[in-house]
C-alpha cells in the first residue's frame, strides 16, 4: 500500500470543519438541555419556558456572532 500525504492546507481545512461541526453539535446539545430544564430550574437562570423554547427551536447555524470563534 502506498504511503499517501494529505497537504498541509487541506489538513487544516479538514481540521477546521471538524471543530465548527463539533461547535454545532455542542450548540445543539445545549439548546436541547435548555428545554428540557424544569421550570424552577429556568427560574433560577432568569429564562421564561417561552424563552427556553423559543431558543431551542433556533437553527444550529443561528448562533450568536461572539460563539463563533
Amino acid at each position: 500500500m502506498a504511503n499517501i500525504s494529505i497537504p498541509a492546507h487541506l489538513h487544516r481545512s479538514r481540521s477546521a470543519l471538524m471543530s465548527r461541526l463539533a461547535r454545532r453539535v455542542g450548540l445543539w446539545r445545549q439548546r436541547r438541555a435548555l428545554a428540557r430544564l424544569d421550570d424552577a430550574a429556568l427560574d433560577d437562570i432568569g429564562v421564561t419556558r417561552r424563552q427556553a423554547e423559543a431558543e431551542a427551536r433556533r437553527p444550529v447555524w443561528d448562533a450568536p456572532a461572539n460563539w463563533r470563534l
